[in-house]
């Protein structure tokens, strides 16, 4: 329960001062022991607290999330593997998981829209949309508008050429890339729309597990291009939706 339906509550006569209290106490943070849950991320960030699955047991992430929910959120959990999830449903019957983007998404209700405007993801490879599908769920979790438009790379640059509409509509594009990342100085330089440039891991030895395309976006010819670190759909969806906002 947010703390503004708590006061409510109270005003009505619906909640005494001591049942308030007691939903108040663990604001702004619950500690967990081994973790520190916390509960005004909502109210500072518009959106709750997220849950980095990798590193944690799946019982560590279960008990984070059912914090999370029973303080009237959504909850959304990164990097999940498919024993964090079952370890998740047995708390949250309604958790929903995506094997692609290895995202748990737990909804209470329906994530309000972010603002006018649709974030456009596009992947220069089929397999760079792992990485895309985590940018895509967060995008969509917290209220935007996705347009997919996967393997249009620089390989084969009449594909994207043929989805530049779908570009031009856009509020904000993501361009997730591995190889030599040149994807995103392509569509920097045809579009007038923020670019987030999400580096990937794919890629022959010479890539360096990403590195290659990391330094190639941050080096583009074309202007208004952000770059995010290798592999962060989550940090590129983020930024986009904070942009629309």
């Amino acid at each position: 329960m947010r703390i503004n339906e708590i006061l409510k509550a109270v005003k009505k006569k619906k909640l005494s001062v001591e049942e308030a209290y007691a939903k108040l106490k663990n604001l702004p943070y619950e500690d967990l022991g081994f973790a520190k849950v916390d509960h005004h991320r909502h109210l500072r960030k518009g959106f709750p607290e997220v849950i980095y699955c990798e590193g944690k047991t799946p019982d560590q992430i279960a008990q984070i999330a059912s914090r999370i929910a029973s303080n009237g959120h959504n909850v959304l959990a990164t990097r999940a593997d498919r024993k964090a999830y079952l370890a998740v449903k047995k708390i949250l019957k309604k958790a929903e998981y995506n094997n692609l983007a290895r995202i748990i998404t737990f909804k209470r209700e329906p994530p309000r829209r972010a603002g006018a405007g649709s974030v456009a993801i596009v992947t220069a490879g089929t397999a760079d949309i792992p990485v895309a599908e985590e940018a895509a769920v967060t995008a969509e979790f917290l209220g935007n508008k996705v347009e997919r438009l996967f393997d249009v790379g620089v390989a084969g640059i009449h594909r994207l050429l043929k989805n530049l509409k779908k570009l031009e509509k856009a509020k904000v594009i993501i361009v997730v890339a591995g190889m030599e990342g040149a994807l995103p100085s392509v569509v920097g330089g045809l579009v007038d729309k923020p670019v987030i440039a999400v580096p990937t891991s794919v890629g022959y030895g010479a890539s360096f597990k990403g590195l290659s395309a990391l330094l190639a976006m941050m080096n583009s010819c074309a202007p208004g291009i952000g770059v995010v670190n290798i592999d962060n759909g989550f940090g590129a969806a983020v930024l986009a939706h904070t942009i629309i906002k």
